[in-house]
């Protein structure tokens, strides 16, 4: 009865032994890196808003249309403007100076009328003084004729300046219908929305016949071939973040791959709700197939260290202490870490044997 229980507890004993885990330290290489996620966003992405208030009239693209800058993408209808358009265009027209031709003809004429009267007047009231120095004539006949040359002279003056107040209003009145004009096409144009880039039509938000105004996003428009990963990096960490950092991408399309990135830039104005930045970077080489606002996971290397002393983290008892196979608890010094592994300075070296602690 007692041998067989010695035995059992022999057995368990050796099973116990059996069961703990050791393993050596492995020579390696080591990156500290910051982990950030995000989305993929085509370079120049960007969401299409009208300037102005009415209904789409019509849709000249389709998604996945490749457009020039300039484009037109919609037009949107609204007839307020389209009769405004319609009188300053009247108003240019009775306003130009071509169509005010005959009014200046008529000035013109009244000032050639007024200069032959003026004329005319002078010859009679020299005359009449000539009369008077010989003693011919009454003083009532020269200064009748001196008043009829001073009104006529007046009546002169008097259709130049009208001349030239009548020049100036209808010039003013063209110049000004005319750039009244030009701002009602503009605010027509207004209805036009086109693009702003070379690009791909990725998504079309609006329809036909719907009701839209400025706050109304009407499509998706990026660059066709070129992708930016943005990445939302917690405001602890941002300061580490240098331009040129590399970055390891994990796309969940391409389950099992790892693409290199380049952080390109850094955005400065933290988002208050999230507390985060937001980080930029470009594929070094991209996947062959990609689409817009695929999400993505990512590791920012800040160092790399290659061939250091590496051990699995579950091997600490604390930040610098290891168990030994024989039992014995060893004192270490770290240095980089990962996410499962901790660069060893000192303490141990490559044929050390390590427990594995059980917590």
């Amino acid at each position: 009865m007692y041998k067989a229980k010695y035995l059992l507890l022999a057995l368990l004993l050796v099973a116990c032994k059996s069961k703990k885990e050791t393993i050596k330290p492995s020579i390696e290489n080591i990156s500290s890196s910051i982990y950030a996620s995000g989305l993929i966003k085509t370079k120049n992405q960007y969401q299409v808003f009208g300037t102005v208030n009415g209904i789409i009239s019509e849709v000249f693209v389709t998604e996945g249309d490749l457009v020039k800058k300039g484009q037109p993408l919609f037009a949107i209808e609204n007839e307020t403007q389209k009769l405004n358009k319609e009188n300053a265009e009247l108003a240019e027209r009775y306003s130009d100076s071509y169509a005010n031709v005959s009014k200046l003809n008529d000035a013109k004429l009244a000032i050639d009328f007024a200069r032959n009267k003026m004329k005319n007047d002078s010859l009679l009231y020299v005359r009449q003084q000539s009369l008077w120095q010989q003693q011919i004539g009454t003083k009532i006949d020269l200064e009748q004729k001196e008043l009829q040359y001073q009104n006529s002279k007046t009546t002169y003056t008097s259709a130049i300046f009208k001349y030239q107040d009548l020049k100036r209003q209808i010039d003013f009145s063209s110049d000004q219908s005319k750039k009244n004009l030009l701002i009602s096409k503009n605010l027509q144009n207004d209805f036009t929305i086109k693009s702003e880039i070379n690009g791909k039509v990725y998504a079309i938000l609006k329809k036909k016949g719907e009701i839209t105004n400025a706050q109304t996003a009407l499509a998706t428009v990026g660059d066709e071939n070129n992708y930016t990963l943005e990445m939302q990096v917690d405001e602890y960490d941002i300061v580490k973040i240098k331009k040129g950092l590399p970055v390891l991408v994990n796309l969940e399309s391409y389950p099992g791959k790892v693409f290199d990135a380049t952080v390109t830039k850094i955005n400065p104005l933290m988002n208050e709700r999230s507390k985060t930045f937001m980080v930029e970077a470009e594929f070094v080489k991209k996947p062959e197939q990609l689409y817009a606002n695929i999400s993505f996971e990512a590791s920012i290397v800040l160092e790399t260290k290659e061939k250091v002393l590496l051990i699995p983290r579950i091997y600490l008892l604390n930040d610098s202490t290891v168990l030994k196979a024989n039992g014995e608890k060893q004192t270490i010094k770290t240095g980089m870490k990962d996410y499962n592994k901790v660069e060893v300075v000192s303490g141990l070296t490559a044929t050390d044997e390590l427990l594995k602690p059980i917590k």
